[in-house]
């Protein structure tokens, strides 16, 4: 992959946090620890407990049908048509809802541990995992070659990848429970050997490959997955691809000199894609930074970076009534929510105005639409 040489590199900052961390435990103490003491009483459900019939894999194998395709009315039995920006309800997505709640479960479930060092709660995470990852009867196997299917057209294609965006939070949970101890070696060791197996599908496989090289919000999200897979089973080589990837063709590609993200904005959806694409991004940049090295103060030759994205999409957060462009064609009205980019971006850039906008939005947005967009609820989890 070739790569644009625009970039100039600028010395690494260490930036003070707009807030504690008593200040942070205070604010989400009581939302987090009720919803996991809710969870608490839920079973794991996977793959496995719901049969797609449709699904050219086998039970043990991740199905969705694409999102906006729908039957043409003209030759009801023929191939769906698209119908950009508008969901078709009668898909199947048992198997999506399944790994979205596998995510909002172990994410909260372990942010309550965090918070109390109650292992009744880690116990139950970790039934979650082991019932995904690790039990035979009932594990996902390690791809996603059935993702997006659509209906008399292919069977699966690498466009259905980010579906499995709902992992990354799993996986920062693991990272925590195997920092505090409560996991052992031998206990991770399984479920590190499905993530490795994954990451190495999403980064081979010819579906992984057009992923990547999608160049929208798709290639943004898969580098996301691949960096947060690489930080838990190890692959520095991975994890310094993704840098190269972030600032040598995410940026130089997809945002605008103005920090606008143009292959979003002429969507059907512009607002929602713009937000969805600062997460991933936002995201991509929380993992892969640290004090040797920061992806947010990496800043093309003219101008492009974090600072001029989050200075452009914030405004449109902070106040909706403001946004120039089209409005989404569906669930415009339901936005914002609480986006943690606009926390990471508060931290990385000393910036109170952005962690005021971050404590006005919701947090306990339930819409299925949302959730799918939004996959990262639990800062508690990501604080450095």
């Amino acid at each position: 992959m070739k790569f644009l040489p625009l970039l100039l590199f600028f010395p690494v900052l260490l930036h003070s946090q707009p807030l504690t961390w008593d200040q942070l435990v205070r604010m989400e103490k009581d939302r987090v620890i009720g919803a996991a003491t809710r969870y608490l009483s839920e079973s794991p459900v996977t793959v496995t407990a719901a049969k797609a019939e449709r699904s050219a894999g086998g039970l043990h194998d991740y199905y969705s049908e694409a999102t906006y395709w729908w039957p043409n009315l003209k030759d009801p039995n023929g191939p769906y048509i698209r119908k950009d920006g508008l969901t078709n309800p009668e898909n199947f997505e048992s198997h999506l809802l399944a790994l979205q709640r596998l995510s909002i479960h172990v994410a909260g479930l372990t942010a309550a541990f965090v918070l109390t060092n109650d292992k009744v709660y880690a116990d139950k995470a970790q039934e979650h995992l082991r019932a995904w990852f690790v039990d035979g009867k009932t594990r996902m196997n390690p791809n996603l070659l059935y993702a997006q299917a659509i209906k008399g057209v292919v069977t699966g294609r690498g466009i259905g990848i980010i579906d499995a965006i709902h992992c990354i939070e799993v996986v920062k949970s693991l990272m925590v429970l195997e920092k505090k101890k409560y996991l052992s070696p031998q206990d991770v060791k399984p479920i590190k050997e499905w993530f490795r197996e994954f990451l190495g599908w999403i980064t081979t496989h010819p579906y992984g490959i057009d992923e990547r090289d999608n160049g929208n919000n798709h290639s943004t999200w898969w580098a996301a997955q691949v960096a947060m897979y690489a930080t838990f089973v190890g692959d520095e080589e991975q994890k310094e691809f993704c840098r190269r990837f972030y600032r040598g063709t995410l940026l130089t590609r997809q945002m605008a000199k103005d920090g606008s993200f143009p292959e979003e904005l002429r969507r059907t959806r512009p607002y929602s894609y713009s937000l969805f694409n600062m997460e991933g991004m936002a995201l991509l940049c929380e993992i892969l930074s640290d004090t040797k090295s920061s992806l947010w103060d990496v800043t093309t030759a003219d101008g492009r970076g974090m600072r001029k994205a989050m200075e452009f999409l914030v405004p449109f957060v902070k106040n909706k009534k403001s946004w120039t462009y089209p409005k989404d064609v569906a669930h415009f009205d339901e936005l914002p929510v609480r986006m943690q980019s606009i926390l990471f971006a508060a931290c990385a850039f000393k910036k109170d105005e952005y962690f005021e906008v971050w404590k006005s939005l919701n947090a306990d947005y339930t819409g299925e639409e949302l959730i799918r967009t939004f996959p990262i609820h639990q800062p508690i989890l990501w604080w450095k």
